[in-house]
Order: structure tokens, then C-alpha cells, then sequence
């Protein structure tokens, strides 16, 4: 099988570089022939979706590297222009690994039960008890302990999904019905091990959860399932009730009813995370002024998309196993920081530019994550980012959006400026924040000033329809256009822009899409450290009100350890709006204990 690999590589490393040395670069302007032509290649059959690590991934990164080669662009990456990291493509527990057994019934896996992706690696035989939702809440307005009465210690707990109130969005249980949540608390409560089951009123057809994946490759400390009512059944046979009875009796009575259920169960959890290594492809183009060429505007687009799609995919289709093309998301980015490297290498330029197409950003931008962290050039030395993503869908209204213009205090001006000089059919609409879900967003908490290019969403997005048949080129012209003609106003001016924070505004409520936040912009990635580390701090938030700073390490909140990102988001559930909490945090190798009292609803 890696022979295989290796000779179909080989193969078609020469047939881009055939495909490459067959194209017209002549033209140095930004045409849509030449768009198109990239674009037809990106978002081909052959290349498969383009997940990272995949072959049609591996296909995309050197194309993109041939043709910064092509245009005389140099080498930026640590090898060539690339720079390789590992990224977890797939989280499996297999039969063989995986074990929960009650008396002589051996569960199935997959069909009766599957360990969560933060399940400790670990073997328990221990009794079972039923503590109904899981809860530990003693509030003025809202009490319910399902840990009361009962000895959980060493043992495992059997414990219902959600909360009694599944159909209220403003219930105020939501801060304390999630898994992960239930699962520290548990642990807190000296269990040694977690089975969730979804209730009737949750789930009718009980179906279990996917195994997703998770790029922190953490876990909450102990064993955790998920299993079925069919096997949570077979654990309550000798009680003689069913979960179906429980969950009805909580609901209608709205209290505790937790027991043994004296009887025992042994379990063996091992999730295992596959990796793959990945790649920024890195090409950079020196500048000429003397001084200013040790400055450099970064020029972005993510080249990856979501492969064949699926449920461990963000694709809005999961069910479907198809191609997702990503002709818009991004192949339609990348096709313009092409057009515009090739227009670059041929201008006279002040400052120099660093190019990169970035991998993995559909699973957590963590290409760009990787490149801010292990930058190739001094991190210090970057003036500003241009990113695009999702720039091939102009719509009859014209509008370009670009975010991040809050973070410069020269930005939105200029981008005024620059779309009048030249009297374009476009329409700007600006967006202020720096945060986002794209590429940019990681550069902005390293306080460089960003604008992330789009034409918005669509309903093809992450779906198999987001075909280059859907392509505005005309458009995507112009908006390429527009970019290049902007980010060569950066690089040529004399000054460079005054960073300013544009972090989100307004509070979150209580309710079922949002919970109570501290304001901060959480490293999502696998952390090198014990305890969350800060990447941003919203301003005026709870955060920065209470003296946390970029790059602190959360490691305790409202007295409890935090030891990862799971950990971090379990206990911030616990807390309520106007709360006076401490954050503890590692900060320079000493610890600090912060005061902050949180928004209010």
C-alpha cells in the first residue's frame, strides 16, 4: 500500500509540474482565464475534496508550491515552501480495545455503547449507581443534588443526557446539561468512570453519539460511554426499572431519585487518535526599500477542504459521502492569492510579502495556528494580513465584506480609498472584529491588523454543490482585484498601520445556543502546557476587567483545577452571571490569583 502511495505521488508530482509548465504566465494582470484555470484544478475530480493529508491534499500543496515556483517566488517554508505539522484526521475505538460487560452480557460497541473522544484510556470494574441527571446545583433560585443519599466513590455512575427541561431554551439548567460538565462533576464526586444514556425525551430513536474528531487529544480523567437504553436497561434489570421510567419520573417530579443498582460493571475505554502530517505551503517575495523589506504583509487563503465530507466532517450534508469540491470554500481564495503572487513578483514593492496557502483551517484553523506559533520569519517583523476565504460568489448587490477593519485605526479608510481610486463596481460592506472564523483571527491575537475578504455564505456551503459551475468569475476578478490593489497599498506605504483590539461586543445570555463567558479567545489546539492558555482578551469583558492578559494560563476557576480546554469550559458552566469568581493564572512562571465578577445577563 505505501508503494502504491509513494508511485501515484510520484506520478503526480509530474503531472502538475506538466500542467504547470503548460500554463500561460505571460500575463501578469489578474485575468479570469487564469482564475479559472486554477480554480478548475483545485476544485477537480482528481484532486478529492482536498482533506488534509489526503493524497488530493498533497495534490493541492504542491500544485500551489509549483506555481509560486513558477512566478519566481522564493522558498519561505522550513522545507521548501512547505511547513509540515501533524493534524488528527480520525478518532477510532475499536472491539478489540473497548470493553463494557454486566454479568455475562458483553455490550457491543457501536451499537450499544462508544466512548466520548475525552474518555480517559483506562480499565474499572466497579458497582454501578443511577444518579439521574448528574446535577450538583444549589442556587437561591434552583436546587437539585442527584449526588445526595448515595455513595459514588470508586464506582461508575449511570446518568441521563440533558435535563428535565429539553424543550425550554431559557431553562436554567442549561448551564449544567452538558456532557462534559456532568463528567467533571462526577469525577469531582469520586466516581471513577461515566455512563450517559439519552432519555426518550431526548432522543426517540436513542441513537448514539459519533465519535468526533479532536485536535486536543484531551481527556476529563476518567472512563466516559455513551451507551443505549436497550444496554442502560439490562444494567437496571435487578432494580426493575427502565430508563424510560426514570426519566419520566424526574421530569414529572422534578427532584432527585438516585440509587444503587447493585450490580457490576466492567469497562475498558482506549481511544485512539490517528494522525497525519500536513502542510502551509510558504513562498516570499523581498521587498526593495533598504528598511521597509524587513517588514512583510502576510497574503493568506486555506487550500484545504472536507474531502469525501461525513459525519466526522463539518459538512452540512453528513450523511451524504460525496465530494466536496470547495470550488468557493476556498479554492476560490486560493486562485486569487495565486493571480495575485504572480502580479507581486512582477512590481516594484517597498516592504516584502510572505504568501501563504494555509492547510487544515476547515478543522480548526490550525495551519495558520501552527504558522503564528513557529513562524518562519520573525513574528515581530509582520505589519498586517490580508485573508481570503470565500471570495467566488458575488452576489447582484456587489458587496465585498471585509472583517477585521476595527483592527487598525487607518484600515477602514483606506479601504475606502483604494475601492474609489479606480471607480469599482463593488460595494464595501466592513465588519470591525478582529476574531472570526477564519485564518486571520490567529493573527490578530498576535496584534497584527487583518482583513478577511468574502462575498458571504450560501446554501452550497460545505456541501457537495460547491462546484466551480457556481463560480462568479467576473466577480472574483474584481474582488482579487481589489485585494491585490489594497494589499499593495500596505506594502508600499511609507508608515504601517496602528493596531487597535476589535474584539465581539455585547453579552451572552442564558439560554440554549450561548452560555456565561469570561471574554477571552481560548487556544482550541493541543497544548504544550497544563491549564488553558489565552490566545486574546476580549475588550471590556469580565477578562480584561479582572486583569487577565494575552498569553496567561488559565489553571484554576472559582477554586477548581483547570488542566485543558474541556476542563476550562466545564467549569465556566458552573458559574453564573455577576458572579465574583478567582481565575488562577500561570503567567511568566508565577501564579496569580485574579478577582472578576462577570457580566451580567
Amino acid at each position: 500500500m505505501k508503494i502504491f502511495k509513494h508511485i501515484y505521488l510520484a506520478l503526480a508530482t509530474v503531472a502538475i509540474a506538466g500542467f504547470t509548465s503548460c500554463k500561460q504566465n505571460t500575463n501578469q494582470e489578474i485575468t479570469v482565464v487564469d482564475l479559472t484555470e486554477s480554480l478548475a484544478y483545485l476544485a477537480s475530480d482528481s484532486l478529492q475534496g482536498r482533506l488534509p493529508g489526503s493524497p488530493g491534499g498533497i495534490l493541492a500543496g504542491e500544485y500551489i508550491a509549483e506555481e509560486f515556483k513558477t512566478y519566481g517566488v522564493k522558498p519561505g517554508g522550513e522545507q521548501g515552501y512547505f511547513q509540515n505539522f501533524e493534524v488528527v484526521t480520525k478518532t477510532e475505538a475499536t472491539a478489540e480495545d473497548n470493553l463494557l460487560k454486566v454479568g455475562d452480557i458483553i455490550a457491543e460497541i457501536n451499537k450499544d455503547y462508544i466512548p466520548f473522544s475525552y474518555s480517559e484510556n483506562s480499565t474499572l470494574n466497579a458497582d454501578v449507581v443511577f444518579a439521574g441527571y448528574g446535577f450538583d446545583i444549589d442556587l437561591d433560585s434552583l436546587k437539585w443534588n442527584d449526588y445526595k443519599g448515595v455513595d459514588v466513590k470508586d464506582k461508575w455512575v449511570l446518568i441521563l443526557r440533558n435535563d428535565p427541561e429539553i424543550r425550554n431554551p431559557n431553562s436554567k439548567f442549561i448551564p449544567y446539561s452538558g456532557e462534559k460538565s456532568k463528567v467533571l462533576t462526577a469525577k469531582e464526586k469520586g466516581a471513577k468512570g461515566i455512563l450517559l444514556v439519552a432519555g426518550t425525551k431526548v432522543s426517540r430513536k436513542d441513537k448514539l453519539v459519533d465519535l468526533v474528531i479532536d485536535q486536543t487529544e484531551s481527556n476529563l480523567g476518567i472512563p466516559a460511554f455513551n451507551v443505549s437504553r436497550d444496554f442502560a436497561n439490562k444494567i437496571l434489570a435487578k432494580s426493575g426499572k427502565t430508563i424510560k421510567e426514570l426519566e419520566s419520573g424526574l421530569v414529572k417530579k422534578m427532584q432527585a431519585n438516585s440509587f444503587d443498582i447493585n450490580v457490576k460493571l466492567e469497562g475498558t475505554s482506549k481511544v485512539v487518535f490517528q494522525k497525519t502530517n500536513t502542510r502551509n505551503v510558504i513562498g516570499i517575495i523581498e521587498g526593495s526599500d533598504p528598511k521597509l523589506k524587513k517588514e512583510y504583509v502576510v497574503i493568506g487563503a486555506h487550500f484545504d477542504h472536507l474531502g469525501w465530507g461525513g459525519p466526522t466532517t463539518s459538512s452540512r450534508e453528513p450523511e451524504l459521502h460525496e465530494i466536496h469540491y470547495g470550488a468557493d470554500d476556498n479554492g476560490s481564495g486560493v486562485s486569487g492569492i495565486l493571480e495575485m503572487t504572480e502580479k507581486l513578483a512582477n512590481a516594484k514593492l517597498r516592504r516584502s510579502v510572505i504568501i501563504i496557502a494555509f492547510g487544515a483551517e476547515e478543522i480548526g484553523t490550525i495551519g495558520s495556528k501552527y504558522f503564528t506559533m513557529h513562524p518562519t520569519i520573525e513574528k515581530e517583523s509582520i505589519v498586517a494580513m490580508v485573508n481570503l476565504d470565500m471570495v467566488g460568489r458575488l452576489k447582484d448587490t456587489k458587496e465585498v465584506t471585509v472583517s477585521g477593519v476595527g483592527t487598525s485605526k487607518e484600515g477602514e479608510e483606506l479601504l475606502n480609498k483604494v475601492l474609489d481610486e479606480k471607480e469599482r463596481d463593488l460595494v464595501l460592506g466592513v465588519e470591525y472584529n478582529g476574531f472570526g472564523p477564519s485564518d486571520h483571527a490567529n493573527f490578530y491575537v498576535e496584534d497584527v491588523p487583518v482583513f478577511f475578504f468574502n462575498t458571504g455564505a450560501h446554501e452550497d456551503y460545505h456541501t457537495p454543490r460547491d462546484v466551480i459551475e457556481k463560480i462568479n468569475f467576473d466577480g472574483l476578478k474584481r474582488v482579487t482585484e481589489y485585494a491585490y490593489d489594497f494589499s499593495l497599498n500596505l506594502i508600499n506605504s511609507d508608515t504601517k498601520l496602528t493596531f487597535q483590539e476589535a474584539g465581539p461586543k455585547g453579552r451572552a445570555k442564558n439560554t440554549r445556543s450561548g452560555k456565561v463567558k469570561l471574554g477571552i479567545m481560548p487556544n482550541f489546539g493541543k497544548s504544550e502546557e497544563d491549564g488553558l492558555r489565552v490566545d486574546g482578551v476580549t475588550k471590556g469583558s469580565a477578562a480584561e476587567r479582572g486583569g487577565v492578559q494575552k498569553k496567561d494560563v488559565i489553571v484554576g476557576i472559582a477554586g477548581k483545577e483547570v488542566h485543558n480546554i474541556y476542563e476550562y469550559m466545564a467549569r465556566m458552566t458552573k458559574v453564573r452571571p455577576g458572579q465574583t469568581i478567582n481565575v488562577d493564572v500561570m503567567r511568566n512562571g508565577e501564579k496569580k490569583v485574579l478577582i472578576i465578577q462577570l457580566d451580567q445577563d
